[in-house]
């Protein structure tokens, strides 16, 4: 960031009284919310610093729980502002908190530094002790140590005369700091993701395509029938490890059959084609279910497709893509989709089979979320007893209408807690005691 915005926006940010809440949003994204409700971000990558606003609040994919994070909240939520300021003259913005109890009060820094490599978020105390820092900071790797309990050296001063750029509009600008870079990732991520999951829809239309026909099962399980039976008619004729047999028919014609490999008894013969019937037989009553899963897994991906198309903020695809939890996740059901929004696993069937599992392995206080009166996935919020906000029940809710259609409308989805579910038959529900979310997708 240029020193001469940091200044703009330290006069822009005079109008704040209070932080009512500080946290990160990602793993180098800290966001305050202020008074009036105002939300501003300050973005602390070491290549791209900045601060900016967004037209709509960034979701958390998972809460962090650092000490930093902890500190951040401990010493910054419902503080009061005694005073912002960039130190020394550098670009490094300063908040004075005020925290107010009946016994004392308490009053810490909360410093960005957006000087390139050494950029960092820190907690500091009256007498400018580290209390916790974003990246701690050694003296191997800087002249100034970033270290809980130590004194935090000063800056040196600048030696040159700065430029100063204007800004018409600080609010504008904040906006354009996001808006700008995050239209370009956006884009490009999109690329990506869609061109991966094309990639599996395509396997999955190969499949399908690959499949033999029905008919041409229960033709060949015929024949290999017959070729049974007329080895059974011809046993006394037929010499071990024969591979070429020709046999006379029910019609007195001449049969020839290739074996594709030598017997030791000729009764063997007549068990492989009644074997290999069956197992044709089999396969053709169970065609349509192979064709019924391969189907549903396409429309999933079709689904899943839009959905990333339709984004309108990188958060979205955050949600859509989540970062692997850890490196030795139990293997999970392919018929199962999990997402992770705020910290809060939400999960939806890809299939009946999945929505069936989903039914059956939700607790009583998870909540289930289906589209109001009609066929859809079904999804569950993985509460672990504790509240849900209602905007990660409003984002679960739009993901059940994304993986059920492409259609751009007005959804209704009804949700309620597991326990008020009952199953019928299937994944066939009834249930009570429910809420209604309307969803529109039209605007995407």
């Amino acid at each position: 960031m240029k020193l001469s915005h940091l200044k703009q926006i330290v006069a822009y940010l005079e109008r704040f009284k209070q932080i009512v809440a500080a946290h990160r949003v990602d793993d180098n994204l800290i966001r305050l919310v202020f008074d009036k409700e105002e939300s501003i971000y300050f973005d602390m990558r070491k290549s791209a610093s900045k601060i900016f606003k967004t037209k709509k609040e960034i979701a958390r994919t998972k809460i962090y729980n650092a000490p930093f994070d902890i500190l951040l909240a401990k010493h910054c939520n419902r503080a009061k502002i005694e005073n912002i300021a960039l130190v020394n003259g550098d670009k490094v913005l300063r908040f004075s908190c005020l925290l107010q109890s009946a016994y004392k009060t308490q009053r810490t820094f909360l410093q960005f530094e957006f000087t390139g490599k050494h950029t960092n978020a820190i907690l500091l105390d009256e007498e400018e002790r580290v209390i916790e820092a974003l990246r701690h900071v050694d003296l191997f790797s800087s002249f100034r140590e970033v270290k809980v309990g130590q004194k935090l050296l000063p800056l040196p001063k600048p030696n040159f005369t700065p430029k100063e750029y204007p800004l018409e509009d600080v609010e504008s600008f904040l906006y354009a700091q996001y808006e700008e870079e995050a239209k370009k990732k956006l884009q490009s991520l999109k690329k990506q993701k869609i061109a991966f999951l094309e990639k599996k829809r395509k396997k999955l239309q190969k499949r399908l395509e690959a499949l033999e026909d029905e008919q041409e099962l229960n033709t060949k399980a015929d024949q290999a029938e017959l070729f049974g039976n007329l080895v059974l008619m011809h046993l006394h004729t037929i010499k071990p490890y024969q591979t070429n047999l020709q046999l006379t028919d029910y019609e007195g014609k001449e049969r020839q059959i290739q074996l594709e490999k030598p017997f030791a008894k000729p009764s063997d013969i007549s068990e492989h084609f009644f074997k290999t019937a069956k197992k044709l037989r089999q396969k053709a009553a169970n065609l349509h279910k192979e064709k019924d899963s391969l189907n549903s897994k396409i429309t999933y991906y079709d689904n899943f497709i839009e959905a990333v198309r339709s984004a309108e903020y990188l958060s979205k695809l955050a949600i859509l893509f989540p970062k692997r939890q850890n490196s030795r996740q139990t293997k999970q059901d392919d018929s199962i989709e999990s997402f992770y929004i705020e910290g809060y696993k939400v999960q939806l069937g890809k299939n009946e089979r999945g929505n069936v599992a989903l039914l059956q392995n939700a607790k009583a206080r998870d909540i289930w979320l289906h589209l109001k009166d009609r066929p859809s996935c079904h999804v569950i919020i993985r509460t672990d007893k504790q509240n849900v906000p209602q905007n990660v029940i409003e984002a679960a809710a739009k993901l059940c209408v994304e993986f059920t259609t492409t259609q751009k409308d007005r959804f209704l989805v009804d949700y309620t807690q597991r326990r008020e579910v009952k199953i019928q038959e299937g994944a066939n529900v009834l249930y009570n005691k429910y809420k209604t979310i309307e969803v529109d997708t039209r605007s995407q």
